[in-house]
């Protein structure tokens, strides 16, 4: 069971979080509909996501196996087979879909969309540098609108943005975490030649700089301060560029940037920020 888990990456479902966005960034948790949609729609999005992972994995399986820590995921280590791989693929994909077709048909969209858009990656997008980050981060502003689709809210412009700016440096940190693999052993991607230092360096600087212009337009844009009656949202930005920085310590101080989800995770520095960002946005938002 626990290798079914981890062929799931059930840890990985963290990322499915950006589909409460909308309910977040609007603080409208009153309506019990938009609540439950939000959170059966997160649950849609999970399973259809680990049908992608374990898709990704079995095309990897060569490639996992000569990976230092993906060599135990349960495909490339043998402990799972791969027919039982593609009967959970089947699976969880097709019950995803189905549910989210009764469910809301711009759910259904957005979720096909994430699907075939994924499976494209595992096939070949992924061989593309540059372009396989793209890729990735597209996937986090889908789910955004998996979280518009079924509540019906809109989001800022500033917060697509931003998302997709943040899943571009994230995706860049791994990167950076396969070009120092490389130099150390084999390569172990197919499209790292396409990235050095200098070039995931450079990269990642310039999309933290831009990942918090672009929450600080967010804070103060006319729209938001009407929306949410206040003009002090600007200040969370302060814990924005703390975890950004701390970030960038993991990636390039202590060279450890294989998995944000772990990071996130296992980091208290990171969680406490996070933690504390919810606040004080909850704290402006309702009392100043």
């Amino acid at each position: 069971m626990s290798d079914i888990f981890k062929l799931l990456r059930v840890h990985q479902y963290i990322k499915n979080l950006f589909i409460f966005t909308p309910l977040l960034f609007s603080f409208s948790f009153s309506n019990s509909e938009n609540n439950f949609n939000t959170l059966l729609a997160f649950l849609l999005f999970s399973l259809l996501a680990s049908s992608v992972y374990i898709f990704n994995d079995l095309m990897d399986i060569k490639e996992d196996q000569a990976h230092p820590k993906k060599r135990y995921r349960p495909l490339a280590s043998g402990n799972i087979s791969t027919q039982t791989a593609k009967v959970l693929i089947f699976l969880l994909a097709l019950f995803a879909l189905s549910v989210s077709l009764i469910l809301n048909i711009n759910l259904f969209i957005v979720l096909v969309s994430y699907f075939i858009l994924n499976i494209l990656y595992s096939l070949k997008l992924k061989h593309i540098s540059i372009l396989d980050i793209f890729v990735i981060a597209t996937g986090f502003v889908l789910r955004l609108f998996a979280g518009w689709a079924v509540t019906g809210i809109e989001l800022s412009m500033w917060i697509i943005l931003m998302t997709f700016l943040l899943a571009i440096f994230l995706a860049l940190a791994k990167r950076r975490d396969d070009v120092l693999l490389s130099r150390r052993s084999q390569k172990i991607r197919k499209n790292i030649d396409g990235y050095n230092l200098e070039f995931v360096n450079s990269a990642m600087v310039l999309m933290a700089s831009v990942v918090i212009v672009s929450y600080i337009q967010y804070t103060i844009s006319a729209e938001v301060i009407s929306r949410l009656g206040s003009h002090y949202l600007y200040l969370t930005s302060f814990f924005v560029i703390l975890g950004i920085l701390r970030y960038m310590q993991i990636t390039f101080v202590e060279q450890d940037s294989g998995s944000p989800t772990k990071v996130v995770m296992k980091d208290m520095f990171m969680k406490l920020t996070i933690i504390f960002w919810l606040i004080s946005f909850f704290i402006i938002v309702k009392f100043i």
